[in-house]
C-alpha cells in the first residue's frame, strides 16, 4: 500500500508533558507503525462501494444536485469539511461546499432514530468553503480557501444569518479548532509557505473582535514555540504570513483538531501530521511518510477528527481513498476505503454526538467532478 503513517506526538521529558492529553502515555518519539486495526481487517465493498470492518454499515444520505432523501432541498456541490451538533433529541451534520463562486454550507437535521428530518442552507454567496471547525457554543466556522479569504460564523440550527468574522484574519483559510482551556482558536493556512495561527477573542464566545497571532519557531520540526501578534489581520498591504519575522512555515495546512491540551494539524505538501502541545507550548512532528519502516498505510493526509477514546481519524485526499485510524498505542491502519472513486477525495469526517455514527463525503464521487459529490453515514461499534 502506498500510504503514510503517523508518529506518536510526544515532548521532551516523556509522557508527563502530555499529561491529560489523548496521547498521554506515549513515552518516546518513535514513529507509529502499521499494525492490526482494533476493528479488524476491511471486508469486501458493500453496495455503496465502501470497504468496512465487520459489523459496520454505510448509507448514502445526500448526493450533489439531488434532493436530500425525504426533503426538497438540493444538496450542494463538492461537499467538504463538516461537523455534528446536538439538536433536541437528534443532531445536525453541517457540510461546506468547496466551489467558486457559490460556496457556502448546508445542514442535514436528523431525528432521534437517525431519520432525516430536514435539510437547508446555512451560508450562501461565499467562495471555496473548504474546511472549518465547530465552536463550544454550537456554531460552525466555515473557512474560505482563497487568497485573503474570510471565516464565516454560521448557525447549524438555521434561522440566523451567518456573520463574517473579519477579525480572524484574511488569508487562505483551511480549518479551525477551538481550545476552550486557553480560549483561543487555531487556524491553518493552505499555502505552500503558510502558517499556523491562533485567534484570541476579546470575549470568549464572541468572535467580533480579538487578536490574531502567528506561531513563531525555528526551522526544526520539534521544540518550543512562541506566538506573535499579526499587525494587520486584514492584510491590506502585506499578506498575514509575511508580517512577522520568524513565523514558522508549514507546507499546505489542512485539517485541525483539538483535544485535551493538544492541537493536531496536517500539512499536505510534505505529508505530515503535527502536534502542538498547548500546555508546554511545543510542536512535534507527529507523522512523516519518510519515517515509516516499510510500506506506509496512509497517504494524502487531509481532514482529521478524533473520538473520546483517543483515536484519530485521518481522511485521504488521493491515496487510495481511505480514512485511517491512529490509535493512542501508536498503530495506524485503514478504517474504511471507498472504491471506484479514484478521482475524488474524502472530506468532512465527523462523529454524531453519541459517537455511534461517522459522517464523511466523497467530494467528487464516481464522476470526478464537483457535481458528483456523495455524503455518507457509517454506523457500527466505534470505540467509546
Amino acid at each position: 500500500m502506498d500510504r503514510r503513517t503517523v508518529l506518536r506526538a510526544t515532548v521532551a521529558g516523556g509522557a508527563a508533558a502530555f499529561s491529560g492529553s489523548i496521547w498521554a502515555g506515549a513515552a518516546s518519539a518513535a514513529p507509529a507503525q502499521p499494525g492490526p486495526s482494533p476493528y479488524g481487517a476491511l471486508r469486501t465493498a458493500d453496495a455503496n462501494g465502501i470497504q468496512l470492518p465487520a459489523n459496520f454499515t454505510s448509507r448514502v444520505i445526500a448526493r450533489s444536485r439531488q434532493s436530500v432523501p425525504g426533503t426538497s432541498y438540493s444538496w450542494h456541490d463538492a461537499p467538504d469539511g463538516g461537523a455534528c451538533f446536538v439538536a433536541g433529541t437528534g443532531w445536525i451534520y453541517v457540510s461546506n461546499s468547496e466551489i467558486t463562486p457559490g460556496g457556502g454550507a448546508s445542514a442535514i437535521r436528523f431525528d432521534a432514530d437517525g431519520g432525516i428530518a430536514s435539510a437547508y442552507r446555512i451560508l450562501s454567496g461565499t467562495n471555496q468553503n473548504c474546511a472549518g471547525g465547530a465552536t463550544p457554543w454550537d456554531t460552525w466556522l466555515s473557512c474560505e480557501e482563497v487568497s485573503r479569504g474570510y471565516v464565516y460564523e454560521t448557525y447549524p440550527q438555521g434561522g440566523i444569518t451567518a456573520v463574517r468574522r473579519a477579525a480572524m484574519g484574511r488569508f487562505k483559510h483551511e480549518a479551525a479548532a477551538c481550545d476552550p482551556d486557553r480560549r483561543v482558536i487555531y487556524l491553518t493556512e493552505d499555502e505552500s509557505n503558510g502558517c499556523l495561527y491562533r485567534f484570541r477573542p476579546t470575549t470568549w464566545g464572541s468572535l467580533s473582535s480579538g487578536t490574531l497571532e502567528v506561531l513563531v519557531a525555528g526551522t526544526s520540526t520539534s521544540g518550543p514555540v512562541t506566538w506573535a501578534r499579526v499587525p494587520d489581520p486584514s492584510a491590506t498591504s502585506t499578506l498575514t504570513r509575511n508580517q512577522v519575522s520568524g513565523a514558522k512555515r508549514f507546507n499546505g495546512g489542512e485539517g485541525c483538531w483539538y483535544a485535551d491540551g493538544t492541537c493536531w494539524f496536517t500539512t499536505k505538501g510534505d505529508n505530515r501530521v503535527w502536534a502542538y502541545d498547548a500546555v508546554n507550548q511545543r510542536i512535534e512532528l507527529s507523522y512523516d511518510d519518510s519515517l515509516v519502516s516499510g510500506s506506509a498505510p496512509l497517504t494524502g493526509v487531509d481532514n482529521i477528527t478524533g473520538t473520546r477514546s483517543g483515536d484519530l481519524y485521518v481522511a485521504e485526499d488521493g491515496g487510495n481513498m481511505e480514512i485511517n485510524i491512529i490509535t493512542p498505542a501508536g498503530v495506524v491502519a485503514p478504517f474504511l476505503r471507498i472504491t471506484g472513486q479514484s478521482s475524488s477525495e474524502i472530506c468532512g469526517p465527523a462523529f454524531s454526538p453519541d459517537g455511534t455514527r461517522l459522517y464523511l463525503s466523497s467530494q467528487r464521487g464516481t464522476s470526478g467532478s464537483s457535481s458528483g459529490g456523495i455524503t455518507y453515514e457509517v454506523r457500527g461499534p466505534f470505540r467509546a
